[in-house]
């Protein structure tokens, strides 16, 4: 049976997404910053592991614990709502080393072998917040937008040998704890200045009618990882399909009017 590994299974898009694969047949290694034994239905497919992104030994034990295998789902991320003013520098530093160093670090871990193997995939989970300039998140955008700029040229590099690298962007997603987590972990001291303004950003998110469900993503990365035409990036999620149709409609809006001569 096919093997996939994914980091941060101890709830929302990870927990579904070993979910997933364990329903379709997959061997999975679920990996985990404090394991879990009762999160997961018990198979002898299934193996937790303990792994922290940000950790290099961690990284070098959990990997050659699991051995081979033909997927990487780099789904473990750190959330950050707040402007920049109020952001501390070191949780800064904290989110790009889990969001972005922490991909990059399992994805070099995992490639000599796909390579020697001729095959394999990599499945980076980004976020829909790409797609268009928000408030309150730029250190959080910043930090997926490197993860896209980093997956898709990283995608030139391993198609030389067979292994296939691949984005799949979220919504947003209210029945997970994401957002609960990124606010106990990275604070949300809102300076005084900005405060009625992310308080009325903050109104119109949960006005929203549009969503995503960790089944969306789940089912996202699994036609990722399986389907091998699959596009460079997917969205997931009702919302995020949305704001994908949008800023595609904007970029030939933008060409439209640039061969026209229209745009300057």
């Amino acid at each position: 049976m096919p093997k996939i590994l994914i980091t941060g299974c101890s709830s929302g898009f990870g927990l579904a997404i070993a979910n997933k694969f364990l329903s379709r047949g997959w061997d999975v290694v679920a990996t985990m910053r404090r394991p879990r034994n009762d999160l997961l239905p018990p198979s002898d497919r299934l193996e937790i592991l303990a792994l922290d992104v940000t950790d290099a030994a961690s990284i070098q034990l959990a990997v050659d614990a699991a051995g081979p295998i033909d997927a990487l789902v780099n789904n473990a991320g750190v959330g950050m709502l707040n402007v920049l003013e109020g952001a501390d520098v070191l949780k800064i530093r904290e989110l790009f080393e889990t969001n972005v160093l922490g991909a990059m670090a399992m994805t070099r871990a995992v490639l000599p072998l796909m390579r020697e193997r001729r095959s394999g995939v990599i499945v980076n989970v980004s976020s829909s917040v790409t797609m268009r300039p928000l408030p309150a998140l730029s250190v959080y955008s910043a930090s997926k937008a490197a993860l896209n700029a980093f997956t898709e040229s990283l995608a030139l590099e391993t198609a030389l040998f067979g292994v296939r690298a691949k984005l799949v962007l979220p919504g947003s997603a209210p029945t997970t704890g994401f957002g609960k987590n990124a606010v106990a972990r990275m604070g949300m001291d809102i300076p005084e200045p900005y405060a009625a303004f992310v308080q009325d950003y903050l109104k119109t998110l949960r006005s929203g009618t549009e969503c995503t469900t960790p089944e969306d993503v789940a089912r996202a990365v699994w036609l990722a990882v399986t389907e091998p035409n699959a596009p460079m990036k997917a969205p997931a999620g009702a919302d995020a399909q949305t704001w994908f149709r949008e800023a595609h409609h904007a970029a030939n809006r933008r060409v439209d009017l640039a061969e026209h001569g229209n745009l300057k």
